[in-house]
């Protein structure tokens, strides 16, 4: 059977408007620019609003609507605050980017931390797609929600309670997609891998000089990447635009691993 839609059009977001946390910088960044450059009108959320008006203005030749709301999405009042900020029935697509890593070992992890990970990465995950869902009961749209290889295979010592966070994510994602496709949802999970961004550089960064094992960890990970070399955040955004568009309009509830070959390695 000949394709009826010309791919332009399936790709094309134009009318739609995506939700990106974690836009200010690496991956989120990334996908905001592929985003807008399909058309897309952008609300964009970061912790960070100096980050978020240097991408708003990188994105102004795309000639999109772009709006900028500066959010710790790991508190409940400052999201609802956001979302009385948002039209009733939007967004059309939401993509939950945002995340934390600190690198700790397990034992000495206390229960303030551990509650700051599953806040950030789990929990606001969780309501935001909840109040997605409830504002588009009837009309739909799309979820992409980006987790972890450590979710699956976790590489790097120290980061146990971030591996549970984000696989609570690809489970919440899962769940979601069997309870809501009839309802016109498209909920699908991107796990990166060994992506280049200014947030992982900065966390290697930070643990040099604590721990020289870094060196040793990183020379692990890229031997056994089948490409060979880590990923650049537009590689992750590329499969984000995919799955927010009418090319995915059967993909549901997928798992999909944007690391280069690691987990098959």
């Amino acid at each position: 059977m000949e394709p009826t839609t010309p791919l332009d059009k399936l790709i094309s977001l134009h009318g739609k408007q995506a939700l990106v946390t974690g836009a200010g910088t690496g991956i989120g960044r990334a996908i905001a620019y592929r985003l807008a450059e399909a058309g897309a009108d952008l609300i964009l959320v970061d912790i960070h609003r100096q980050n978020l008006e240097i991408v708003r203005d990188e994105l102004a030749t795309f000639r999109t609507q772009i709006t900028i709301h500066q959010v710790d999405i790991s508190q409940h009042e400052a999201r609802q605050e956001m979302w009385q900020q948002i039209a009733g029935d939007k967004p059309d697509v939401l993509v939950n980017n945002a995340g934390i890593y600190p690198f700790k070992d397990f034992l000495d992890v206390d229960e303030a931390l551990a509650a700051r990970i599953f806040d950030t990465n789990l929990n606001s995950v969780i309501w935001l797609c909840q109040e997605m869902i409830r504002r588009r009961f009837k009309l739909g749209g799309a979820i992409i929600n980006i987790a972890s290889i450590e979710a699956i295979l976790p590489f790097k010592e120290d980061l146990a309670f971030y591996s549970v966070s984000k696989a609570g994510v690809i489970a919440l994602t899962r769940a979601l997609a069997k309870e809501h496709a009839r309802h016109g949802f498209r909920v699908n999970v991107v796990l990166p891998g060994g992506i280049v961004t200014p947030g992982t550089l900065s966390a290697a960064k930070d643990i040099f000089p604590m721990r020289l094992g870094l060196l040793k960890t990183g020379y692990d990970f890229k031997q056994r990447l089948p490409i060979g070399r880590f990923g650049q955040p537009d590689e992750v955004a590329r499969i984000v635009l995919v799955l927010a568009s009418e090319l995915a309009s059967y993909v549901h509830g997928a798992v999909i691993p944007v690391d280069g070959g690691f987990l098959s390695a």
